[in-house]
């Protein structure tokens, strides 16, 4: 039996939210601490004064919790991704460091105020504490950290290999529908009747159709490609289209040059081409519009104009399935699919160049 080292992340098991590692440092051993310096001897020696004060530390000390649980996780919502450890960790420790001192001060002047527990304010004492609950907050802090960053490595690794499925599956499915019969014999029906009539087409078809299964096969070797490549790729691929119904089809482009270089899923474009040259009729008296855009705020839009068949088309969407999970796999905003009486449209997230 293969054990892979993904799988020894998939059986790690889940750790303790970061509060309960806060209450883990508080007690048993923070909290007895804090009480016999505060109090002195009679913390140890008398029975009663042992429960109320270490009751007493325990209600301050949960208060404190309470605190730091919610401004620790305004913090990890705020900075959640493996690549903002350092923003997420002095913001963290930024917090523990003001909060935890306003509670022990504020405890203390209780104390000190009513006499609880025969307690005389002790300066240097004070300064003892306040230097322990640095080192706790810095061990806290750093525990917390740990079993964060830990799980969300473990959660991207997987995630990469899910991915990778995906972009295989993908790859697969686009393969799949490029070299079934019936696309084949429209690609050879249509370069035979180029052969004979105009050689030169047809050596350029055959340069195109290269083109195009070239990048089906290349496509799971990276998560993400260009725009401008996806663009050189979806050129070749509607040259075939184009060449089976001439006027019947058009395609426009209109990206604007500095998101030539931003990047998405591979074969997201060719899929959505598919998508609309399966679904609506192709007539050079109706053509079959679709258009590829970008706008201001770094979205892509991929629309064409319906005119749906008036058959049943069978459809598992595969296509748009593929696309929404490979979005949510690179934890980006989900696409946008909107239809109305004129135009099936499509508006998909472009990410920033890698590097930038």
């Amino acid at each position: 039996m293969k054990f892979s080292f993904l799988d020894l992340f998939r059986h790690l098991p889940r750790f303790r939210k970061p509060r309960q590692w806060h209450f883990l440092l508080l007690f048993p051993w923070f909290i007895p601490v804090i009480s016999y310096w505060i109090i002195g001897e009679r913390y140890l020696s008398d029975f009663w004064t042992f429960v109320w004060a270490t009751l007493l530390n325990l209600a301050i000390a949960s208060g404190c919790q309470l605190s730091l649980d919610k401004l620790t996780q305004m913090v990890v919502r705020r900075y959640p991704n493996f690549g903002q450890t350092w923003q997420r960790v002095w913001r963290l420790l930024l917090v523990f460091m003001l909060v935890t001192p306003v509670f022990i001060l504020g405890g203390i002047f209780l104390y000190d105020t009513f006499h609880l527990f025969g307690y005389h304010h002790n300066p240097a004492m004070t300064g003892k504490i306040l230097l322990l609950n640095l080192v706790a907050n810095l061990v806290s802090v750093g525990i917390d950290e740990g079993v964060y960053s830990l799980n969300k490595w473990r959660e991207n690794t997987l995630e990469k290999e899910q991915l990778k499925k995906v972009n295989l599956q993908s790859q697969y499915e686009s393969l799949k529908s490029q070299v079934n019969p019936h696309f084949l014999f429209n690609s050879l029906n249509s370069l035979s009747s180029l052969i004979a009539d105009e050689p030169e087409r047809a050596e350029e078809f055959v340069d195109e159709m290269s083109k195009v299964y070239r990048y089906l096969l290349q496509t799971n070797e990276d998560e993400l490609t260009t725009l401008e490549t996806e663009l050189t790729f979806i050129q070749s691929y509607f040259h075939l289209l184009k060449t089976r119904y001439g006027a019947g089809i058009r395609l426009e482009i209109g990206v604007t040059e500095p998101f030539q270089t931003y990047r998405l899923p591979p074969l997201t474009l060719q899929m959505l081409v598919e998508n609309a040259v399966k679904h609506n009729v192709i007539h050079s008296n109706k053509p079959l519009l679709i258009e590829i855009k970008t706008t201001q705020v770094g979205r892509l839009i991929v629309r064409n104009n319906l005119q749906r068949k008036t058959g049943r088309v069978a459809s598992n969407q595969v296509g748009l399935s593929n696309i929404l999970a490979k979005y949510r796999l690179l934890a980006q905003t989900d696409p946008i699919v909107t239809s109305d009486q004129t135009y099936f449209t499509v508006a998909l997230p472009l990410l920033a160049p890698e590097g930038s």
